[in-house]
């Protein structure tokens, strides 16, 4: 009863649109070859993003774990230091190393 009601009350403008798609960060290029070369770009440039997040993540994980063996006497609070520096050179070395090969692209 009510059904008929509400398909009357919907606007006939909003059903159906589409959203466009986003040119690439490079722009869209002279021709078709460019803008897919454009669009691998940023497919790259997403995946060294996950790249740079899971090493952060590993690197989080490691650091908890070692905190967590500290208070049942497995570690000391100098390892869990090391980690923390070891940790965040790599990931200052992966994020060095990510830029440098996005940049050859």
């Amino acid at each position: 009863m009510l059904a008929p009601l509400g398909l009357a009350a919907t606007p006939l403008v909003s059903l159906g649109a589409l959203p466009t798609l986003e040119d690439p960060s490079r722009g869209t290029g002279s021709g078709i070859m460019q803008t897919l070369q454009n669009y691998g770009y940023d497919i790259v440039l997403l995946i060294a993003l996950l790249v740079v997040a899971s090493m952060f993540v590993g690197v989080c994980y490691h650091a908890y774990t070692r905190y967590a063996e500290i208070h049942t006497g497995r570690a000391t609070w100098g390892q869990f230091g090391l980690t923390v520096a070891v940790g965040a050179i790599l990931l200052v070395v992966g994020v060095w190393l990510l830029t440098k090969a996005t940049g050859v692209l």
